[in-house]
C-alpha cells in the first residue's frame, strides 16, 4: 500500500499513473493523520479548518484523470493553506477569533491557481493573530506545537503550515513571509520554505502586515516540490499592481527545468558571521555547529566559501528599515474596509475587544504605537527611503566578493520552549532571527534543512539571493539536499497502522 509519509508530488503522480493510487485515497490518508495526530495523540494543532469538499475535489480530479489524463502539474496534490490566505469554500480566520465565522465570497488569486493546477485544499492552518508573532499562538485555536518537540514551537507566522508539512498531515504547504514566517517555520520543522522577491507572486486575497514586503510562498520537504509549486503560481496579476514586476525574471514559470543538481560546484558563497549567535551559548551553540556542518557539505561539492563577509552597519540598517510598527496598521485596516462583510472595521476594534491571543505583543505594540496614516510622520517616509539604501548596501556586498548568495543561519537560536514564550520572555522585535535582513532588504531567500542538533531539534541555513534570482537559491537548495539528505521526519507522527 502506498507509504503517504515523506512522499513527493512525484511519487504521488507515479502511483496515480500506475494505478496504485487514487487521489480520493490519499486525501483520505492524510485526514486520517489529521484526525490522528493533530486532534489526538500529540495533538499538534497545526489545522484551523478541514476543508469538507476535499473528498468531493478528489473525486472530479479522478474522474478527471479516468478520462483525459492529469488537470495540470498539481494534480491530485493536497495542500496545506495558512488560514492567511482566502478561499471561499473554506472559512478564513486569519488566525483570529473575531473572524471564527468569516467566510470569504472568493478565493485567492493564489489559491486559483493552484486549483486550476490540479491542487486540493485540504485544510487551513494556524497562524498567529494577522501574522503578528514568531510564535505559533492564535486567538481562534490556541498554541500549534512543534512535532519535533512538543513543548517547544515551531516558529510563526506559518506556523500551522509548518508543523503540518513536517508531521505529514499533507503533501505541500502554503505559507506568507513578511519578515521571515515561511523561513523560521521551515527552519524549525525541518523543511523547505522560499520567500520569492514580492510581487513574483500575487497577494490578492490575502491579510497584508507590511504590503510592500508581503509574499506568499511554498513550504516542502523538498526543493524540486518549492519549484513545482511556484512554476504554476507566480506571474501578473492585475488585481495586484506590485506583480508587474514578474515580467523582471525570464525564470519564471521554468524553475523545475532550472534546477541544477551541480549547482554547489563554483558558486560563491559569503558566510555572514555577524548574524550566527554565541557558540558557547546552549541555545545558539548547536545552531552555529550544525550552520558550519552544512558549510562544509557545500564546500565539499565545491562551492567557494568566502568565510567571513559582512554587511556594513547591519543591526543600523535593520532598525532603520523596520517598518511593522509604523505601517501595519494602515494595511490592515485597509484590508478591512475592502470587505464589506469583515466582522471588524480596524485593529482598534479588535484590540479593544480583546479579540487576539495574549502573547502578541507586536500585535499590541501596532494597535497602541501605530498611526492611523503613517503619511503624516516623518519617520515612516524616512524609514521607506532607508530600504532601498540597505539593498545597495546589500548588492554592494554581493558586488565586492563576486557572490552568488549570502548564507547564515535562519535564526540563532533553537526553537524556543512553549514556557519561555508564554512567561513573557521572548519579544518579537528583538527575537534572534535573521530572516529580517533579506525581508527589508528586498531580496529573495530561501531556508534549507541543516539536519537535527544532539537533542532532536531542526536547524535551518538561509540563502539569501539576489533579487529575482530564485532560479539560482532553488538550484542551491536542490544540490545540498542530495548531497546531505537532511530531511528526518518527526517521531510524533510516525506512519498510521492501515
Amino acid at each position: 500500500m502506498f507509504d503517504v509519509t515523506e512522499a513527493t508530488i512525484d511519487d504521488v503522480h507515479a502511483a496515480y499513473e500506475s494505478g496504485e493510487l487514487t487521489c480520493r485515497e490519499l486525501v483520505e490518508r492524510y485526514l486520517d493523520r489529521i484526525e490522528a495526530y493533530d486532534g489526538d495523540g500529540p495533538a499538534l494543532n497545526a489545522i484551523v479548518t478541514v476543508n469538507d469538499r476535499a473528498t468531493a475535489r478528489a473525486d472530479e480530479l479522478d474522474a478527471a484523470f479516468e478520462a483525459d489524463g492529469f488537470v495540470g502539474p498539481l494534480h491530485g496534490v493536497p495542500f496545506l493553506v495558512k488560514d492567511q490566505v482566502e478561499t471561499a469554500d473554506v472559512r478564513t480566520t486569519f488566525g483570529s477569533e473575531a473572524f471564527a465565522d468569516y467566510h470569504p465570497a472568493e478565493n485567492a488569486t493564489l489559491i486559483d491557481r493552484l486549483e486550476d493546477a490540479g491542487a486540493v485544499v485540504l485544510a487551513k492552518t494556524n497562524l498567529p493573530d494577522w501574522a503578528t508573532s514568531w510564535f505559533g499562538y492564535s486567538s481562534i485555536t490556541g498554541r500549534t506545537k512543534n512535532p519535533y518537540d512538543l513543548a517547544r514551537d515551531p516558529g510563526g507566522s506559518s506556523s500551522g503550515t509548518g508543523a503540518g508539512v513536517a508531521a505529514n498531515l499533507g503533501l505541500v504547504g502554503i505559507g506568507e513571509d513578511t519578515g521571515g514566517s515561511i523561513r523560521l517555520p521551515s527552519a524549525y520543522n525541518n523543511l523547505f520554505g522560499i520567500r520569492v522577491t514580492p510581487g513574483l507572486l500575487s497577494r490578492t486575497g490575502m491579510s497584508p502586515l507590511v504590503v510592500s514586503q508581503d509574499t506568499p510562498g511554498p513550504m516542502a520537504r523538498t526543493a524540486k516540490e518549492l519549484a513545482q509549486v511556484l512554476d504554476v503560481t507566480v506571474g501578473y496579476d492585475a488585481d495586484d499592481e506590485y506583480t508587474a514586476v514578474a515580467a523582471l525574471t525570464e525564470d519564471a514559470g521554468r524553475y523545475v527545468d532550472s534546477l541544477d543538481p551541480d549547482a554547489l560546484s563554483g558558486a560563491r558563497i559569503g558566510v555572514l558571521r555577524d548574524a550566527f549567535g554565541d557558540a558557547d551559548d546552549p541555545e545558539s551553540g548547536p545552531v552555529t555547529r550544525l550552520v558550519d556542518e552544512a558549510i562544509e557539505t557545500m564546500a565539499e561539492a565545491g562551492a567557494e566559501v568566502v568565510d567571513p563577509v559582512s554587511i556594513p552597519d547591519l543591526d543600523v540598517h535593520l532598525e532603520a528599515t523596520s517598518l511593522y510598527i509604523l505601517q501595519s496598521k494602515r494595511d490592515l485596516n485597509a484590508f478591512f474596509a475592502a470587505r464589506d462583510d469583515a466582522p471588524v472595521d480596524s485593529v482598534e476594534e479588535l484590540y479593544d475587544s480583546g479579540q487576539y491571543h495574549e502573547v502578541l505583543d507586536l500585535l499590541v505594540g501596532i494597535a497602541e504605537n501605530g498611526p492611523e496614516d503613517p503619511t503624516d510622520d516623518p519617520g515612516y517616509w524616512e524609514a521607506v527611503a532607508a530600504q532601498p539604501a540597505f539593498q545597495r548596501a546589500v548588492l554592494n556586498v554581493y558586488a565586492a566578493h563576486d557572490l552568488d548568495v549570502l548564507l547564515c543561519p535562519d535564526a540563532q537560536v533553537v526553537p524556543p520552549t512553549a514556557e519561555s514564550i508564554e512567561a513573557g520572555e521572548l519579544d518579537t522585535l528583538t527575537f534572534p532571527t535573521n530572516t529580517v535582513v533579506a525581508s527589508q532588504a528586498g531580496l529573495c531567500a530561501v531556508s534549507v534543512p541543516a539536519g537535527l542538533t544532539d537533542d532532536g531539534l531542526p536547524v535551518g541555513v538561509e540563502l539569501l539571493g539576489k533579487p529575482y534570482r530564485e532560479s539560482t537559491l532553488l538550484s542551491l537548495a536542490h544540490a545540498f539536499e542530495r548531497m546531505a539528505d537532511p530531511r528526518v521526519p518527526p517521531e510524533t507522527a510516525p506512519p498510521l497502522d492501515e
